[in-house]
């Protein structure tokens, strides 16, 4: 039997060496995924502030553009030309784009932010560039181009967009360990803005959202990380024992608004008899209030059980210099003012250098015409003779021009018609050459008043389509809502303290006191173990129960323990607050020995209460002890912690501990 040979192939290397190929493979896999979700899917563009399949599909419709409508679906088949991601992804994108009602002009169902509804399916649909876009979006001369992925057609590197797009539409998108969340902000206050920061004024900007409500901006905190914003919905008091919403909040609709509002009557935490929606063009849910309830009460619990008021956490990233990058809004702001501003002055010098391109051939169409040049050609037998006879005609003009003539311009003046030249006037000719001077006297004047023409520009915006953009979130501030000053306290809690279970669903048990679902109890039991958990309908709180309350964090109560360590130990005694816990978590106010037993416990509201408490403690008989029974003052013990083992009273064993005698009453001390 022959050897077996144990040699490494070399085609295929050893298995260590694959294996490290694999995973250095895995990883690079990983970076490149990761890098195109943020590049290419989830973050927006500072420049124009859009995502890659966003801007694919504006310059999709700008290639259909003929001013009518679109089908939706031919829209979103020849964006695939540009996007590999299918024509779900596009066609979803583009009726996001058409529901913020700037860049895209719909026709028919395009769904509700409202209602929450979605729009009919894209050969239903219709749609077509507004204006505004056509004005700001595009421009082929001044775009960066480049190739698409199957490198059949170009695309737009990025939108040459002349208004801070990014920060009116708003944008969210999850990427790899990254995320995105830039809220829109009102049209006319982004433009004045913009004018504000070319004239390098200072300017606050705060969101404003479609759906309108009330906003608390406080802590905005220029739209980064960290910073938050609370928004309300409108809710106005109609009569006595009807509430209107007519406002809601940014991201919540009118369906899930009212499924909100029953989830939380059902859960006991606010009280209502009805809800009715009548939203059409505007929110309007009404809500019904039951005989005997507070409506600015309800107002308040709605507030604060429901998501009429929610909490929105910006977080601005955008693409800058080929990378992820977190700007302030006004930072962002004032990147699209200046890119504006030299977006413009490029448009302004490729007019200016096309219009002096006009000027040129026309001067040296007159002269070729006038001066009847043409005629020098007439005895030429070659082409180059023909170019000579022309460029030595023109010797004597060529110093009225403004720049060289080169042969292309001769070879234009030989393609010139006769007809045209029969046809010349030479008046005509003079007026179309001085009003090419005074449009190009015009732009040079606005490239060196470039500032003043950009805020002319932002200006002019605000005039022709600032109409009806006006804002519609009010700006104010509010504090807070205690929701358990307003919560409905409809339940009772019961505790039976010879099993150790508490909760509204044990009726024939001991009542302790009225409690509402959203409530948390505090429990101590007899081994001194507290615990804070939610209210149940029943639930075990712990065994030999010594104190159970509903917890309010608000009401800092002080707490009067005397208790035996171990089952043989000292006795020792504790006054202290319960402060910060952790709900559903142990606590051991004791030492923590096993056998643990504790002997008395009171609660007081104040700290005077706390210090006046005064208690009898009763010993066991053993021999030589003279006095069994004594008085215990806890005005002698310091204010502490929970976690305190607290101050010796006896190492005697002790009988019982009670409250002593009040002043007045017959003290009989044992002898």
């Amino acid at each position: 039997m022959d050897e077996l040979d144990l040699t490494p192939d070399p085609e295929f290397g050893d298995d260590a060496r694959e294996q490290q190929s694999l995973g250095t493979m895995y990883k690079d896999y990983f970076i490149d995924y990761a890098s195109y979700v943020i590049m290419e899917r989830a973050v927006p563009h500072l420049c124009d502030g859009l995502k890659p399949v966003q801007r694919r599909i504006l310059h999709s419709m700008r290639e259909l553009e003929d001013g009518r409508y679109n089908k939706v679906a031919n829209v979103v088949g020849n964006t695939m030309k540009y996007h590999p991601h299918g024509d779900t992804s596009i066609g979803d994108a583009m009726v996001q784009l058409g529901q913020k009602e700037l860049l895209i002009d719909t026709q028919g169902n395009w769904g509700n932010v409202l209602t929450g509804d979605k729009s009919a399916a894209p050969r239903y649909i219709e749609a077509r560039l507004t204006p505004f876009a056509l004005e700001v979006a595009f421009n082929p001369k001044t775009t960066e181009w480049t190739r698409s992925y199957d490198g059949r057609n170009k695309e737009p590197v990025t939108l040459p967009l002349k208004f801070p797009l990014l920060l009116a539409q708003g944008v969210e998108g999850i990427a790899v360990g990254l995320a995105c969340k830039m809220l829109p902000h009102n049209f006319i206050e982004l433009l004045e803005a913009c004018i504000s920061a070319l004239r390098k004024e200072s300017f606050e900007l705060y969101p404003d959202f479609p759906t309108g409500g009330i906003m608390d901006a406080s802590n905005y905190n220029d739209g980064l990380r960290g910073g938050k914003i609370r928004v309300r919905a409108e809710i106005k008091i109609e009569k006595k024992r009807i509430l209107r919403i007519t406002q809601v909040p940014f991201g919540v609709t009118t369906g899930s608004l009212m499924d909100n509002i029953v989830a939380a009557n059902e859960k006991g935490k606010i009280k209502i008899s009805k809800i009715e929606d009548n939203t059409a063009a505007e929110a309007d849910i009404l809500i019904h209030l039951p005989a005997g309830v507070d409506p600015e009460t309800s107002r308040d619990s709605l507030y604060a059980f429901t998501d009429c008021e929610v909490s929105i956490s910006p977080n601005a990233c955008v693409i800058f210099d080929g990378k992820p990058r977190f700007m302030g809004v006004t930072e962002i702001l004032k990147q699209s003012a200046f890119q504006t501003k030299e977006l413009l002055k490029i448009e302004l010098e490729i007019k200016l250098g096309e219009l002096k391109e006009k000027w040129h051939f026309s001067s040296l169409e007159r002269i070729f015409i006038e001066n009847r040049i043409y005629r020098d050609i007439e005895e030429c037998e070659t082409w180059e003779a023909v170019i000579e006879a022309i460029d030595k005609g023109l010797d004597p003009f060529k110093a009225l021009l403004h720049r060289e003539v080169t042969e292309e311009d001769i070879v234009r003046l030989t393609e010139i018609k006769i007809k045209r030249i029969s046809k010349f006037d030479s008046f005509k000719a003079d007026e179309i050459i001085k009003g090419l001077e005074d449009d190009i006297a015009e732009v040079e004047k606005h490239l060196a008043q470039l500032t003043r023409y950009a805020i002319a520009y932002f200006k002019n915006l605000i005039k022709k389509y600032g109409k009806g953009r006006e804002r519609r979130t009010e700006i104010t501030e509010f504090g807070v809502v205690n929701r358990v000053q307003v919560v409905a306290a409809t339940e009772t809690l019961f505790v039976n303290r010879k099993d150790g279970f508490a909760g509204w669903g044990l009726k024939k048990e001991e009542s302790v006191e009225k409690c509402s679902k959203i409530d948390d109890i505090i429990a101590i039991d007899g081994e001194g173990v507290m615990r804070v958990s939610k209210v149940a309908d029943k639930a075990f709180v712990g065994k030999r129960l010594q104190h159970i309350a509903v917890f309010r964090k608000e009401e800092e109560k002080i707490f009067s323990m005397i208790y035996r360590d171990g089952r043989q130990g000292a006795v020792y005694a504790k006054r202290f607050k319960v402060g910060g816990v952790t709900r559903d978590k142990e606590y051991n106010l004791t030492k923590g020995t096993k056998g643990t037993r504790v002997l008395y416990l009171a609660v007081h509201d104040t700290e005077k209460e706390s210090e006046e408490n005064t208690v009898l403690v009763h010993l066991k008989p053993v021999p030589r002890l003279r006095s069994l029974s004594r008085l215990f003052s806890f005005g002698e013990l310091a204010l502490k912690g929970r976690a305190v083992k607290g101050n010796l009273v006896t190492k005697h064993t002790v009988d019982r501990v009670v409250r002593a005698p009040k002043e007045g009453d017959a003290l009989e001390l044992e002898p």
